[in-house]
């Protein structure tokens, strides 16, 4: 019987963390909580709506939430490939890739932003090529979009990646046993692995991509209408008078909101139904 309580004991203890750790955690989260919260203490409310409805705020938020989905759809295009291809390969060249695919993560976005400059630029690298043929990149929408994508690919290429090696090659072994040839078992066993931690990297991606700045700005430039995203209309109004940077930035943050919360839930509700 004695074992038997000291056992009980030892398994009630499992999954519980040392008191301590509240603390540190408490701080972490109010790092990350109070500053939005100040945003809505601060914010003008009398001329919020005014602010966020007018066509200037307006432009920047489409285009954002368009360039954004954009990108983030160029993201799952090329970034899922790479992915695979990354998880089921180990050599030196592929290790040598994955770094510089992962450069951006760590990479000041403004200095991107010039190397996107140098490449797609007029007299960039492939831009003086693209240029004899008409095609400009360069301060265009386009650039905005690349921009993004330069910024927000690692993101969903690194969620990817790590959900592909962590699930293994056996079922797709099985599956290749039954007869199942490389690209039936790519559909109907390696994708539905990848399908949560494909919906955290489109998340992240999304995001990444409507808080873009450096880059964009140095590549695309601000343009109204044309490459101002919100984040570079809400930089332009705070130099002139921060309140009016206010509404539009707390637009943003419950647009960021939603996404995550909305997917979030997604996810615990299909861990639920597991």
């Amino acid at each position: 019987m004695a074992r038997m309580a000291r056992s009980g004991h030892a398994r009630s203890g499992v999954g519980r963390v040392p008191a301590w750790l509240y603390v540190p955690a408490a701080v972490g989260v109010l790092l990350i909580v109070l500053p939005p919260l100040a945003l809505i203490g601060k914010t003008p409310w009398g001329e919020f709506w005014t602010s966020v409805t007018s066509e200037s705020s307006l432009q920047a938020l489409e285009l954002s939430l368009r360039t954004a989905a954009m990108t983030t759809a160029l993201c799952v295009v090329l970034g899922v490939p790479m992915a695979m291809v990354f998880a089921r390969h180990n050599g030196w060249v592929v290790r040598v890739l994955r770094s510089l695919v992962l450069l951006p993560l760590v990479l000041p976005p403004v200095v991107g932003g010039l190397a996107l400059l140098y490449t797609f630029g007029r007299l960039g690298l492939v831009g003086k090529q693209l240029s004899a043929f008409g095609i400009e990149i360069g301060f265009t929408t386009t650039a905005v979009v690349l921009a993004q994508t330069f910024v927000a690919l690692p993101f969903l290429v690194i969620s990817v990646e790590g959900a592909l090696r962590v699930s293994g090659t056996r079922y797709e072994q099985v599956a290749a046993t039954l007869g199942a040839g490389p690209s039936r078992t790519l559909w109907t066993v390696t994708v539905p692995l990848a399908v949560p931690a494909l919906l955290a990297g489109l998340v992240l991606a999304f995001a990444r991509a409507m808080g873009e700045f450096g880059a964009t700005i140095t590549f695309a430039g601000n343009a109204p209408g044309v490459t101002q995203t919100a984040p570079l209309a809400i930089y332009v109004a705070q130099i002139n008078d921060p309140q009016e940077a206010l509404p539009l930035s707390l637009v943003s943050v419950v647009i960021a909101l939603v996404v995550v919360v909305a997917v979030h839930s997604r996810q615990s509700s299909r861990s639920a139904a597991l």
